[in-house]
């Protein structure tokens, strides 16, 4: 069980409890799962773009990703039906709670310029972010990057609203602007 695992079931929950004794233990709001993407563009010019960022985004999220597929084709951006136009990954359980605990702690300090991230959810108790840069995690061997690429994280929670996901969020350690 991972550090923040941990941290969540001892003290996070009797918090939340304290907070809302109106909810049942089943309502208080839980992360679900972290989704990491990647859109490459670069990939219908460079066919070896897939494999070269296929490699960092397992290195940060300590699983293999899933190449993503254009739907359709749209001739003015010389997109094929069936050609592989990003990458994601999906994280739960313990990898989900490491993952979150190393960018709260470790790769959010390392942003330049950092302030903390908007608590603006998407309405539905999401959370979205973009990072432009990959190379701000640690685990990224710097002479191997060949082009900078940014990413899509999604925090997807069961909170019915966004001010409990900011409030589940901002016990989790992450770094929102006070």
């Amino acid at each position: 069980m991972s550090r923040l695992q941990k941290r969540y079931k001892e003290e996070i929950v009797q918090e939340l409890k304290n907070r809302h004794p109106e909810l049942n233990t089943m309502e208080l709001p839980v992360l679900k799962k972290i989704v990491l993407s990647m859109g490459l563009g670069d990939a219908i010019k460079d066919k070896n773009a897939i494999a070269e960022h296929s490699d960092e985004l397992m290195v940060i999220s300590g699983q293999k990703p899933v190449v993503t597929k254009s739907k359709k084709a749209i001739s003015n951006f010389k997109l094929r039906e069936d050609q592989p136009i990003g990458l994601m990954v999906t994280l739960r359980g313990k990898r989900m709670y490491e993952f979150l605990d190393r960018f709260c702690h470790i790769v959010s300090p390392r942003i330049r310029d950092f302030r903390g991230l908007t608590p603006k959810c998407d309405g539905r108790g999401n959370y979205n972010f973009g990072i432009n840069d990959q190379q701000i995690f640690p685990e990224i061997n710097l002479d191997k990057v060949k082009r900078t690429q940014g990413m899509n994280i999604t925090l997807v929670t069961t909170a019915a609203s966004d001010e409990d996901c900011v409030e589940l969020l901002t016990l989790l350690g992450f770094p929102f602007k006070s």
